[in-house]
């Protein structure tokens, strides 16, 4: 069933505040750069119970609760470097209560745990679900499912759960010790935990990455060094299949025709 999400550019530009919403629901996002927290601070909709997201750089995220985002996150612009962006979550009609955002903290907190495609390390302890009569949760969990598509459709897919035994799998390979593989959807190309990287770069190699991440930066945060080679521990989301496909070889690489399925064909066979 489709559905229609309404982005309104508060300020009249796509850089700025948004307000998004789904047609015929409660939910409503607000967008909020950084450097546009004051331009926030009178917004009514920021004075409710919300559940909140601090976004950042190299996949980082904090998630949080409050019954006011303006004061709350004064500290956090105080105290957390690492973030650019935050997502305030709260309901129109203004029937969330403190409860319900502490449930959809724990919700959003353990889903980005099991999603493993963002790092919480601003998240110290992990909330306990508080205890909310059946018909609550339910509200609460109706109201999380439109949380995370809003995040997607914002561009930050925190809590999408890789399926891999649904996925068309691809392999890339070389004398090198590479013996990758991964897949393709509208995220880009995701190479896939167990995946082999080689360890060497070459000397005319220019990687560049979805935020301009050198080699060293991927090995650190997503692989172990084994027999000579890297060993991917955690699915990483590249762009695009050349990236990924460069990542692994250590070399510049068409990652269209080095991404290969079982039976050969390339990826540029496959979808173009």
């Amino acid at each position: 069933m489709g559905k229609t999400i309404t982005t309104y550019l508060i300020e009249g530009s796509s850089t700025g505040l948004k307000s998004v919403f789904i047609s015929n629901k409660v939910c409503n996002a607000l967008f909020i750069p950084r450097a546009k927290l004051n331009e926030a601070k009178n917004r009514e909709e920021l004075s409710r119970p919300s559940l909140y997201l601090l976004l950042g750089e190299e996949n980082q995220a904090y998630v949080g609760e409050t019954e006011n985002f303006i004061e709350r996150v004064k500290d956090h612009d105080s105290k957390k470097e690492f973030w650019n962006e935050a997502i305030a979550f709260s309901a129109k009609d203004n029937y969330l209560t403190k409860a319900d955002v502490q449930y959809l903290e724990f919700l959003a907190i353990n889903q980005i745990k099991k999603a493993d495609r963002f790092k919480l390390e601003e998240n110290k302890q992990s909330p306990k679900a508080p205890n909310l009569q059946e018909h609550q949760r339910d509200s609460v969990h109706e109201f999380f499912e439109d949380v995370k598509l809003l995040s997607s459709f914002l561009g930050y897919k925190l809590f999408e759960v890789i399926e891999e035994k649904t996925k068309h799998l691809f392999y890339c390979k070389s004398g090198k010790g590479a013996d990758a593989k991964g897949f393709y959807d509208e995220n880009g190309f995701t190479v896939l935990a167990g995946s082999k990287v080689c360890k060497e770069t070459t000397s005319s190699f220019v990687f560049k990455g979805s935020a301009a991440m050198d080699r060293d930066f991927y090995f650190k945060e997503f692989c172990k060094e084994e027999g000579g080679v890297f060993v991917v521990e955690k699915n990483i989301n590249f762009n695009s299949p050349s990236t990924a496909s460069t990542f692994c070889l250590g070399m510049r690489s068409n990652g269209w025709t080095s991404w290969k399925d079982k039976d050969g064909k390339t990826l540029d066979e496959k979808f173009r």
